[in-house]
């Protein structure tokens, strides 16, 4: 048998490649698999947290992988339902969570790691959730250093994503690449295991389980069709020009102050070099340059458009169409949102993301070098959530927590 790194990287060769896999239930009968799965499990918390048959990791052996590993050889390998529990969210709901026994973790987490191999270096470089050296730091860097001008953000949530995820549409994108139907049988076992809850069996007749350790790599598989259809076909369709055209505004206050310098006029060219600051450069409407910019963390996405908000809500039609069409999944309308860059504040992956305006702050060169800019922050409600603990220990504690909430809120009133 191969080691499981060579096996690994051979998939990713196919990958990068865009060449079919063939053969790979056959990866499932490697023992170095299981072993390479069990040193990413056994140290979680998770790993003695029992399913419906009591199963832990404690007691692992390898003759429990050969067992295993026969069952899967002759196909008789059956994938138990989830012990489902529910646990609460922000607002107040709850959320379903799937505890699967310890078997169908490990086959689970060697099925994610053939599967994050060959389709790793295929996904977007606009996707960052569950995806290895990437995460929200790489999303919020990506649209800090790139969003630069953004007028209206695209707030998009896919609504209870992991439970709608369609099984048939799963396998038929699974099976474009993957041309091995032991290996698509076993996944629409286990898509179709089902779930116990108050033990009562309840069929699983669409979406992957929320604690399964495929799910996520599952969901980047089903989502990167969203990805193509954004990067192919809106970012194409609503990114035009080089740059925008010079503002005629700006370009006559700046010939009257070349006029007042060559007479000597101080006076003039210091008013007009102030009202030169508060005038764009560029034209904020030129009808001849857009810009869309688009990022993904799992199913939270975010689109940066520069343009008429007309055509923002055209985007946001198309995609909710997409989603419904191709993929039969809903956008939450709830969370759905068209938010001003400039006056307002998006909300992506707990953060507000907004765009700078401040005339008053100069570079060296004499450029207003915040207009435009992103800007990240951290919500007030987080931050007096943070402060309230420390509010009655000590007054002098009291006044400076006081004191750095007004700061913040004083702030973000100025911008």
């Amino acid at each position: 048998m191969q080691s499981a790194e060579t096996v690994l990287n051979v998939l990713r060769d196919r990958g990068r490649r865009g060449l079919p896999c063939n053969e790979l239930y056959r990866q499932l009968f490697n023992p170095q698999m299981y072993l390479l799965a069990y040193g990413r499990l056994y140290s979680n918390h998770g790993a003695m947290t029992p399913g419906v048959d009591g199963e832990t990791v404690d007691g692992m052996s390898q003759a429990k992988i050969q067992r295993i590993i026969d069952a899967l050889r002759h196909e008789r390998y059956r994938f138990a339902p989830v012990k489902r529990v529910h646990i609460p969210k922000k607002n107040g709901t709850m959320r379903p969570l799937g505890l699967p026994s310890w078997s169908d973790k490990l086959v689970g987490e060697v099925i994610r790691l053939l599967l994050e191999a060959y389709y790793e270096p295929q996904f977007s470089a606009r996707s960052h959730g569950f995806r290895p050296r990437r995460g929200c730091h790489t999303a919020f860097s990506e649209v800090a250093n790139t969003w630069t001008g953004t007028t209206w953000f695209i707030e998009g949530d896919i609504a209870r994503c992991f439970d709608a995820l369609d099984h048939s549409v799963m396998l038929g994108i699974l099976g474009e690449n993957i041309h091995d139907n032991r290996f698509l049988r076993l996944l629409r076992n286990m898509l179709q295991a089902g779930y116990l809850e108050d033990w009562i069996w309840n069929a699983t007749l669409s979406g992957a389980p929320q604690g399964g350790v495929v799910s996520p790599i599952l969901s980047n598989i089903y989502l990167d069709r969203l990805d193509r259809f954004v990067e192919t076909v809106l970012i194409p369709e609503y990114t035009r020009g080089g740059r925008r055209a010079f503002n005629p505004e700006y370009k006559r206050v700046q010939a009257r102050m070349v006029r007042a310098r060559r007479c000597g006029d101080r006076d003039a060219v210091r008013q007009l070099r102030k009202q030169l600051r508060r005038v764009p450069s560029v034209d904020p409407q030129d009808p001849l340059y857009r810009r869309l910019r688009y990022v993904r963390y799992c199913d939270d996405t975010l689109l940066g458009f520069t343009g008429p908000k007309a055509e923002a809500e055209q985007i946001k039609q198309r995609l909710a169409a997409f989603l419904r069409d191709d993929l039969k999944l809903e956008l939450s309308q709830d969370k759905t949102l068209i938010t001003h860059a400039h006056t307002q504040a998006a909300k992506f992956l707990g953060y507000e993301i907004t765009v700078q305006r401040n005339d008053s702050k100069i570079a060296r060169g004499g450029r207003r070098n915040v207009n435009g800019s992103i800007a990240l922050r951290v919500p007030l409600t987080v931050i007096k959530a943070k402060c309230t603990p420390y509010l009655s220990l000590d007054p002098r504690l009291d006044s400076s927590c006081h004191f750095l909430v007004h700061f913040f809120d004083e702030d973000r009133s100025c911008r």
